[in-house]
């Protein structure tokens, strides 16, 4: 099924607001993990609006320069967003919480901080519950772990994470603050952006993980290809599949090549019209395999 926006819009209005704020509050009360949120949340906001543009991208229809079409292109932003995640998200505030630990300084008003990560809390929480709804839809009866490995729409993954993250991260810099005043030690303050930028950081290293993986090509599912083999000698005019080879080019376009050993006394007349009644059956069938191809051996 095409890839659904809804998370992504809902993310980045929700990023856009809470980045605004963030930032605001922590100019005014010179929190280190407020800082770090700030960023992290003006990342996550470029970071959708990266992902739309791969989606977009990734619908231009197939020409001359690239005969499969642009499908990749949603691979290709899918995974400069986790760099970006990586570089920008963990790596700033990494830096912020070493900044605030050599030159420790108290935080003024920390209501304004509690108010702003409370309203952000409830923000990108509705975010994560919109991108979770998604990504349930689509992995179905598939386990969590093994439905992120084996999904290839990147867009509703990369928003799951980032959203969940934001969550962890709020809480992290909630407590950061708070231990900070009660404990009237601004170095917690500083230890607590450290650890958001951990965690994003770990985010990060998942999401190349997965996205390279999309990027460089990965193949049909296994057990759909089982069935595919099972149609196609089932099928008189075939001997045995001699070999399979595909990849996803876009979360719904998949290229199959399929090697078949046909019948040494069929004609080439009657190859050629199995090969059309295969080619119809499996993409019947199959929708997703728009590039099929049929090879006799």
């Amino acid at each position: 099924m095409p890839t659904n926006k809804t998370p992504i819009y809902t993310a980045f209005v929700a990023n856009t607001i809470i980045a605004i704020v963030k930032l605001v509050a922590a100019a005014a009360t010179g929190s280190s993990a407020m800082a770090s949120e700030g960023i992290h949340s003006l990342v996550d906001t470029s970071n959708e609006i990266l992902l739309l543009l791969g989606i977009h991208k990734s619908l231009k229809p197939a020409d001359e320069k690239r005969p499969f079409g642009y499908g990749k292109e949603l691979y290709f932003w899918a995974f400069v967003v986790s760099l970006v995640f990586f570089a920008l998200g963990g790596g700033f505030s990494i830096y912020e919480g070493i900044q605030h630990l050599m030159h420790p300084e108290e935080i003024k008003n920390p209501v304004w901080n509690y108010a702003i990560l409370g309203i952000a809390f409830v923000l990108d929480g509705y975010s994560l519950i919109t991108a979770l709804k998604e990504f349930n839809r689509q992995r179905g009866s598939m386990t969590f772990w093994k439905a992120v490995r084996q999904s290839k729409d990147p867009a509703t993954f990369v928003v799951l994470f980032e959203d969940a993250a934001d969550v962890i991260g709020i809480l992290i810099a909630f407590t950061g603050i708070l231990l900070s005043q009660l404990l009237h030690n601004p170095y917690l303050d500083g230890v607590a952006s450290i650890m958001i930028g951990l965690l994003l950081t770990l985010v990060a290293v998942l999401l190349v993980r997965e996205s390279h993986s999309l990027l460089m090509g990965e193949t049909a599912h296994p057990d759909e290809l089982k069935k595919i083999i099972t149609l196609v000698e089932k099928n008189p005019a075939v001997q045995s599949m001699s070999a399979q080879l595909s990849m996803y080019m876009s979360p719904e376009e998949v290229l199959l090549l399929l090697k078949i050993k046909f019948d040494a006394n069929r004609s080439g007349g009657e190859i050629a019209d199995t090969i059309n009644t295969l080619r119809e059956a499996i993409q019947a069938n199959y929708p997703h395999y728009k590039h099929l191809f049929i090879e006799p051996v």
